[in-house]
């Protein structure tokens, strides 16, 4: 992996992330290897969409990677492998609601789900590309697989979107505006694009009293309807003469300096009202009665806390992760936080990756632990968690059952291109999978996005 930030950009670049990818950390860390969703065939011409970074030599590598072999550490308490994962059954463990699938991503952009509404219609995306400039978006019924078309969103071009919000009212899709001066040149300002579910109509929102911020992609809709934003306070420095290489031959950022963010809100009916929170975090995340945060991210992680909504009474603790631990993802739901990291690559290009779930109190409750394991993510109420990973023989999508300690393999291998991602109700989620090969044999060209619902 680079340094050079013009080469993870051309990386990360015209893919929009969802849900719990950052692109900040993509951008400043290059640990991301899925390529994210391309915003439009014109946007991938201007900054190339690059090839995966390969230069892990134990992605290469059939069999599971021995972690104790290549001297990578072991988390206190209850640790899980991939190995440890049996396949899923459809129908026993989980049903399909929805899918939709892309052949050939590499060539064109294609069509994705975005999220499913509190009233269980899915928010499908189709476009921008080669032969359509602007994206069309409509609610597509699971049941019947008809899309109830919107009317065209045209103040939305070709800017990179995550839905924040998709209620029984309206449609919240945050994207970026205007570039922003700034000193490492990425920042932009924030705007949000509302669909009006009983009107057909759609409304585009500014708020100039807002500052510049790195990207919609960590923004979140509070349990008071506020989009919450962070503003980027301290910046993380990369060590003079660079990172050190890593036994896989790339460059290792484990146990990087943090970054911190100034905590902003906005109203999402009037663009005047904007406030800062007076709050400085790492990551953050809600949860149906609880504002939870770290101190940092993108390094060590610091302490999390924890802010009841009700009372304003906040607690916080120490959550006890490795020494070279980066925290790179974060969510909240119920009563339990999860927490993605890189913790560094060890003999044979063998990496340390984690995805540590705590409760709200401090407990710990477990970690999935491998080599390419690239995120974490709560649905179904913090029941059950999502994980990515991408190594060669574990790379596929799996289903934590935290309650009965089921670990469960939805997917064999991973599309290089994130489709399905968003906020879905109940105990639905969303997922990605891959469609075709490309010239290589390894990596997927093509992708389909699932809405499934955990079977209890």
């Amino acid at each position: 992996m680079v340094n050079d930030l013009r080469d993870l950009m051309r990386e990360a670049s015209g893919h929009p992330p969802q849900d719990g990818a950052e692109l900040s950390a993509v951008l400043r860390r290059g640990r991301r290897r899925v390529r994210l969703r391309r915003a439009s065939a014109v946007a991938a011409t201007a900054v190339a969409a690059g090839a995966i970074a390969l230069g892990s030599v134990a992605w290469w590598n059939p069999s599971p990677p021995d972690l104790a072999a290549a001297g990578v550490p072991r988390p206190d308490g209850t640790v899980l492998h991939l190995a440890d994962a049996r396949a899923a059954v459809e129908g026993e463990d989980y049903r399909e609601l929805a899918s939709h699938s892309n052949d050939d991503l590499d060539t064109d952009n294609g069509q994705y789900l975005d999220g499913v509404t509190e009233d269980g219609l899915v928010l499908f995306r189709d476009g921008p590309r080669s032969t359509q400039l602007f994206p069309r978006f409509a609610l597509l019924d699971p049941a019947t697989g008809e899309k109830d078309w919107l009317t065209e969103a045209r103040d939305i071009g070709q800017t990179q979107l995550l839905a924040v919000e998709l209620s029984e009212e309206r449609l919240v899709l945050a994207g970026a505006g205007e570039p922003v001066e700034s000193g490492d040149g990425l920042e932009m300002s924030l705007e949000a694009h509302v669909y009006d579910r009983a009107s057909d109509t759609w409304d585009t929102l500014r708020w100039t009293g807002l500052p510049a911020i790195e990207g919609p992609w960590g923004a979140r809709v509070g349990p008071d309807g506020r989009l919450y934003v962070p503003v980027l306070a301290t910046r993380g420095e990369v060590p003079e003469g660079g990172w050190p290489m890593g036994p896989d031959g790339e460059a290792d950022d484990a146990d990087a300096e943090s970054d911190t963010y100034d905590l902003w809100s906005v109203s999402l009916t009037e663009q005047r009202d904007v406030r800062d929170e007076g709050l400085r975090v790492g990551a953050f995340a809600f949860t149906q009665d609880a504002l939870v945060w770290t101190d940092s991210q993108n390094g060590d992680a610091g302490r999390v806390h924890v802010r009841d909504l009700a009372t304003g009474e906040e607690t916080s603790f120490d959550p006890a992760l490795g020494d070279r631990c980066n925290l790179l993802g974060f969510s909240a739901a119920g009563d339990r936080i999860a927490m993605s990291q890189y913790c560094g690559t060890y003999d044979g290009g063998v990496r340390d990756d984690r995805v540590e779930v705590v409760t709200t109190e401090g407990d710990r409750v477990v970690t999935i632990q491998d080599s390419g394991v690239d995120g974490g993510r709560l649905v179904a109420g913090g029941d059950y968690l999502t994980i990515t990973a991408y190594g060669r023989s574990t790379g596929g999508t799996y289903l934590y059952d935290i309650e009965d300690e089921r670990l469960l393999r939805l997917s064999e291998g991973m599309s290089s291109w994130a489709v399905a991602a968003g906020p879905a109700p109940g105990d639905q989620f969303l997922w990605t999978s891959p469609t075709g090969r490309s010239l290589s044999g390894f990596l997927s060209r093509g992708a389909t996005g699932h809405v499934s619902e955990v079977i209890r």
